[in-house]
């Protein structure tokens, strides 16, 4: 069954995540570090930037998509994607710019645990609805 909400999503924070490791390749040739982060502060918070996009996106893909599959309206579909995709833009700006607090990490964290328990939730009240 097909999951095209989904699939736009997925797809475009797949771009994201390879414009993040694109970012760690352009550091690791800038300070001529092939492994680790050399104690390169700017290398290891892109390396961090990447990692954490590569942390929570994927669950939060198949949340989404099994939402979808599971006959969610897709206007929710699309509030939960597009929600995703600002929350995680959001945390790499406000990651990469700071170590410390930042609004950019707070309410980059906040919106994707946000998607993670709406989508929790929302699978299991539509798996409910069904059965």
């Amino acid at each position: 069954m097909p999951v095209p909400i989904t699939a736009h999503y997925a797809s475009a924070l797949a771009l994201f995540i390879v414009a993040l490791a694109l970012l760690v390749v352009r550091q690791r040739n800038k300070h001529a570090v092939g492994l680790g982060h050399g104690d390169v502060k700017p290398l290891e918070r892109a390396i961090r930037v990447h990692a954490n996009a590569v942390e929570y996106v994927p669950f939060a893909i198949v949340l989404l998509a099994i939402f979808e599959l599971n006959g969610a309206p897709g206007v929710y579909v699309h509030a939960f994607g597009a929600t995703l995709v600002v929350a995680r833009l959001l945390d790499a700006v406000g990651l990469g710019r700071s170590s410390g607090r930042s609004f950019g990490r707070f309410w980059g964290t906040t919106g994707t645990i946000v998607v993670w328990v709406g989508l929790a939730i929302g699978n299991g009240l539509l798996f409910h609805a069904k059965h």
